[in-house]
């Protein structure tokens, strides 16, 4: 009996020195846990910081706050385009308004290297008009559907001549008439030939208005009577050289340089493009890239800001 009571006791023993073991193990344990939960905090340092975007004007602004920040974007690209103008050569409202037909599907630039031989040997209206189709398609031919564009010049210079004493309307009732020119033809010679307000909507201009949100429109001719609403008519041929100029030059189709933008933060499409700074500067052309610009024969005042003229037909440099 003594021996089995001094076996129990030795059990009991044990079994207390057993116990703090057990706890030992569990304090261990909680030990541990932490370490695993702190795995996901390491990972999520290491995520590459965004740099943040500019604010957004609002989808739904109301009509008053569309106004004022359209006027407010057209004042800030007067100040990044103070010497923006027609980027077409002209020297008369004739030479304007077929340089405006010949720049359909083309640049302005492939367009004043190639008007200087057409206006050489054809200066004015009944020069045109009586002029060899053949021998003035070869003269055009550089500036793609050369032989529909020489049939719209031909065929305009006719009209002048035989409704309009060879002179080149002032009306826009008038223009209309002619082959070859429909309202953006006519607005450009009316704003830059007579000092008559229009807006030009091209291609860069209606691309534009559409992403600044200032129109849903589609059809040239109800773009140019919604913008035509946001701003006061005496401002509407600068307004269009401001935004075809950044549209060329900085708010590109297919890349816009949204990081060289200087009205990135009035704009609902900034991010479209490239939104790096050093990157977005290379994307720019013309004179804010250091590239010769469009015209043979820009303004002093283009000049004077640093602008460079555009090479002649067939220059390597």
């Amino acid at each position: 009996m003594e021996k089995r009571a001094s076996a129990k006791k030795a059990t009991e023993k044990v079994a207390k020195k057993a116990a703090p073991v057990r706890k030992a193990a569990a304090v261990k344990k909680a030990v541990v846990a932490p370490e695993k939960a702190s795995a996901p905090v390491k990972k999520a340092s290491a995520t590459k910081k965004v740099a943040p975007k500019p604010p957004r004007p609002p989808r739904n602004e109301s009509q008053t706050a569309l106004v004022r920040r359209a006027r407010r974007i057209n004042r800030e690209l007067a100040e990044v385009f103070p010497y923006a103008h027609p980027e077409l050569d002209f020297e008369n409202p004739f030479q304007l308004i077929v340089a405006t037909v010949l720049s359909a599907q083309t640049t302005d630039l492939r367009v004043n290297q190639t008007t200087p031989a057409l206006f050489a040997k054809y200066p004015t209206p009944e020069d045109l008009a009586a002029a060899n189709p053949e021998e003035a398609e070869e003269i055009l031919r550089p500036t793609g559907f050369f032989r529909a564009k020489t049939k719209s010049v031909i065929g305009l210079s006719k009209a002048l001549v035989e409704n309009f004493g060879g002179e080149v309307p002032g009306r826009l009732d008038d223009l209309v008439t002619l082959p070859g020119v429909g309202r953006k033809t006519a607005f450009v010679v009316l704003g830059n030939a007579f000092g008559r307000p229009g807006i030009t909507a091209d291609t860069h201009f209606m691309r534009l208005v559409r992403r600044w949100q200032w129109t849903d429109e589609t059809d040239p001719d109800k773009i140019e009577a919604a913008v035509s609403a946001l701003f006061p008519k005496s401002d509407w041929t600068d307004l269009s050289h401001h935004v075809i100029w950044h549209g060329r030059r900085i708010c590109h189709a297919r890349k816009p340089a949204c990081g060289a933008c200087p009205i990135a933060p009035l704009c609902p499409a900034y991010g479209e493009g490239e939104t790096d700074p050093e990157k977005a500067q290379k994307l720019l052309k013309y004179e804010k890239g250091g590239f010769p610009g469009q015209r043979l024969n820009p303004p002093q005042a283009y000049l004077d800001a640093g602008g460079k003229a555009a090479p002649p037909l067939g220059a390597t440099g």
